[in-house]
């Protein structure tokens, strides 16, 4: 379980750095709306642009936030801090419009992410024309120009920035879909909706994050473009932007919790509900604490999950053998670690930042096992790379979908099937279902057959955060 050497310190950042790149990434957020629109009044916009420019957010106010509210804490003050953040973000139609010329880079970027749709899993059609048409909301099929990601502690508070926002930009945009983002309640906070922590492992530049005993490190350029380790060619003005892919997932709770319930493992001294609480572990990699199989691989250990000092300090290193940690859990087609060299793992490495949304469970979908009609539960994913091709595409596709990865030549049967990550891992829709193997610790060559897809893609976007210096540089020209 020995950590990897750290990649060579930078002068990444500078102070000038954390005042121009925007500040979405770490933000300490209860609460957060998606605003999507489309630019009605180009030249008003850019002029706007410039209004708006003192409300956005930069990673140096970030620092300031966390810094607050870590001596508010200190002190036990009571009650949370008004906390504040707002960020924008354009798809390549929406810089066309602004009048920007010159490629990023990035032909997912350029393409969008419809473009993307099939070659990501997502279930859908094929039209009259032979073009593939997801089965996604039609606000995602129709052109978005930007998104404005308005952030704080409160609904409250999101609410009085997200009117000052409107005021400021006026008619020059029309708001075509808002999602309302909201962190779940009592202990649930920082859980997903399946009830698993999030965002525990995420990846670190160590001169601006530091790093965490089995943390990933990464050069900042596969975060920031134009920093060391970003390897293409960008125009002056783009350096320190990143891109952000959206996804809205919609999860379907009920049914998730039901196929645990209907089929749990039948292990020694294991009740039927403990039978079924270790399955989840198992597709997921973790338990609903956050701790690792990989540690702790037949009992929940909650105060290793809430460590950070340990709960990510464990690589894969059993690479035969899926008694620990089954070879197509979500952690690991997602993160591999050491089953594969870390050369091969840093630059797909994407920063998240999602959060949730729609109701909690209520007790009669619970009983039912089924989500109850026009009920939309799950999370508003956000990510962020500098190439969307090796960041969240790749993920997606050549990871999370690819039944032969991660490659294991050394099994018994080296032809066998890994099988699709069984959380987010996606099929185009194929009724035939999906299929991995290795839930089972002590039949580890077992398929297991997943009735649906309990994630479920309703559309996205991808999008280009600029450096802050480019709203009243470049894009307000």
């Amino acid at each position: 379980m020995a950590q990897q050497p750290l990649p060579t310190p930078t002068t990444f950042p500078t102070p000038e750095d954390l005042k121009d790149l925007q500040g979405e990434l770490g933000f300490p957020k209860r609460a957060e709306d998606f605003v999507f629109f489309t630019i009605q009044d180009v030249a008003g916009f850019k002029q706007a642009l410039k209004q708006l420019q003192p409300l956005i957010t930069s990673t140096a106010d970030v620092q300031a936030a966390r810094k607050q509210i870590d001596d508010h804490k200190k002190c036990n003050a009571p009650g949370l801090l008004k906390i504040v953040g707002t960020n924008i973000a354009f798809s390549a139609k929406g810089l066309t419009k602004l009048g920007v010329t010159e490629s990023l880079g990035d032909a997912d970027f350029a393409a969008g992410q419809l473009a993307d749709a099939q070659n990501l899993g997502d279930t859908g059609t094929t039209d009259s024309s032979g073009n593939f048409v997801p089965d996604w909301l039609p606000q995602f099929k129709s052109a978005i120009d930007g998104i404005l990601l308005i952030a704080g502690d409160s609904i409250l508070t999101v609410e009085e920035q997200r009117n000052k926002v409107e005021l400021v930009l006026g008619k020059t945009i029309n708001a075509v879909l808002t999602v309302n983002g909201l962190v779940r309640p009592g202990k649930e906070k920082g859980h997903e909706h399946f009830g698993f922590l999030d965002g525990v492992s995420l990846p670190g530049i160590q001169t601006l994050t530091g790093l965490l005993p089995g943390q990933q490190a990464v050069d900042p350029g596969v975060l920031v473009l134009g920093q060391n380790g970003d390897t293409v060619t960008r125009p002056a003005w783009a350096k320190n932007g990143s891109f952000l892919a959206y996804r809205q997932l919609n999860q379907l709770v009920p049914e998730f919790n039901k196929f645990l319930n209907d089929n749990p493992l039948d292990l020694p001294g294991l009740t039927r509900p403990e039978g079924s609480e270790l399955l989840g572990a198992r597709l997921v990699g973790r338990w609903k604490s956050g701790a690792p199989i990989d540690i702790t691989p037949l009992k929940d250990d909650p105060a290793l999950g809430a460590d950070p000092q340990r709960r990510n300090n464990f690589d894969f290193s059993d690479a035969t053998d899926q008694s620990r940690c089954p070879f197509s859990a979500h952690i690991r087609k997602t993160n591999p670690r050491t089953d594969l060299p870390q050369a091969a793992v840093a630059p797909h490495q994407i920063m998240r930042q999602g959060i949730a949304f729609g109701p909690e469970v209520t007790l009669l979908e619970a009983a039912a096992g089924k989500t109850a009609p026009g009920v939309n539960r799950g999370l508003a994913f956000v990510c962020y790379q500098s190439a969307i091709n090796q960041g969240f595409s790749f993920l997606q596709h050549t990871w999370a979908n690819n039944i032969n990865f991660p490659p294991k030549p050394t099994l018994a049967n080296p032809t066998e099937e890994i099988g699709f990550d069984p959380i987010i891992g996606q099929n185009g829709g194929d009724k035939a279902g999906r299929v991995t193997i290795g839930q089972n610790p002590n039949a580890q060559s077992t398929p297991m057959t997943l009735p649906v897809e309990w994630v479920v893609s309703k559309g996205g976007e991808y999008f280009f955060s600029p450096p802050i210096s480019a709203l009243t540089g470049k894009l307000a020209a």
